[in-house]
């Protein structure tokens, strides 16, 4: 059976990746994984320790499991859908912290939104979907 990475961050996007995995790999593992940004909370990137208090990364996760909840349902909900759910969360930066689990965790296939940033923004903000893509040993299908 397939293991299919989910990369999710946002609610829309996460939805119509999951969509088309479960409907891509109807009895394949999905692993929804999301990458908590240090960087978001105040983060120092040289010390490595936290400038703000633990509850803003007890809320980022919180917020992760809440969105994994109502991902699970989604896939409950379709018919013909028989394969597991895993779940993770890290911390770092969410480009490399995917293409390193994607050879951890035995992954055959990578399904993930994108923003679909143009321009100056897509610039500025990077693309986590295109460096994925670049760097990934296994194919991935962005959704937009």
């Amino acid at each position: 059976m397939a293991r299919v990475l989910l990369p999710v961050d946002d609610e829309e996007h996460a939805q119509r990746a999951c969509d088309l995995a479960a409907e891509l790999f109807p009895a394949g593992t999905l692993v929804l994984l999301h990458v908590i940004n240090p960087s978001k909370g105040g983060y120092s990137s040289e010390a490595a320790m936290p400038n703000v208090s633990e509850s803003w990364y007890d809320e980022r996760e919180a917020e992760a499991e809440r969105l994994f909840d109502r991902l699970e349902a989604r896939l409950a909900d379709r018919e013909g859908r028989e394969g597991a759910v895993e779940r993770r969360i890290e911390v770092g930066q969410p480009p490399g912290n995917i293409v390193e689990y994607i050879d951890e965790a035995d992954i055959d296939h990578v399904v993930m939104g994108s923003h679909g940033r143009q321009g100056v923004s897509r610039l500025l903000l990077g693309s986590v979907a295109e460096t994925v893509v670049r760097r990934s040993p296994v194919p991935v299908t962005v959704v937009q």
